[in-house]
């Protein structure tokens, strides 16, 4: 009787360890992708503009847009938009 139990204690330590390297996999995986996620969140949801006279005034795009604090990353990149810092979204 104690081979049974010793047999069925070694069969769920190994699905047990199994289980958690699926996890721990799984979760790497999410991590990862939380930055892109993130980062994509956070992106200008505007149009990037070099300077805030760009976004407002009588040359600018109207009166029913306004500078925003959110990041202008250059396009299929992680990079920050150096040419056009500014977010301008309608309001």
């Amino acid at each position: 009787m104690s081979r049974k139990a010793q047999g069925m204690s070694m069969n769920v330590i190994i699905i047990a360890a199994i289980a958690l390297l699926v996890l721990v996999i799984l979760a790497v995986i999410f991590i990862g992708r939380m930055g892109t996620t993130a980062r994509g969140i956070d992106q200008c949801k505007g149009t990037c503009v070099a300077t805030e006279a760009d976004c407002t005034g009588p040359q600018g795009m109207g009166p029913y847009y306004k500078v925003s604090n959110e990041p202008c990353y250059r396009s299929g990149s992680k990079d920050l938009d150096t040419d056009r810092p500014v977010c301008c979204v309608g309001v």
